[in-house]
């Protein structure tokens, strides 16, 4: 039985900062783009483009996460770094 809780919490704590949302929205759009420039410029069938438009930003959005992550991480440091003491949690 798959615990609901669990599942939720695991989502929770990969969408910290909205890295995970913002990494499946950028992943969608990625493939409806990929699909249409393909089509579009190098004249492939729709099947071709799809399997392209599907692994390709797959292998982006991997990408995508962890430099997001990073960078989030990285903002929040230099946001705790350069609040004045007095202000500081």
């Amino acid at each position: 039985m798959i615990n609901k809780k669990l599942i939720i919490e695991a989502f929770q704590k990969l969408n910290n900062n909205g890295s995970i949302l913002r990494t499946i929205v950028y992943t969608i759009g990625h493939m409806c783009i990929a699909i249409c420039c393909l089509m579009a410029i190098a004249r492939v069938p729709f099947m071709i483009a799809l399997t392209d438009a599907i692994v390709e930003p797959l292998i982006n959005s991997v990408w995508y996460y962890v430099l997001d992550r990073y960078w989030a991480s990285r903002v929040a440091n230099k946001v705790i770094e350069d609040c004045p003491e007095h202000e500081k949690v």
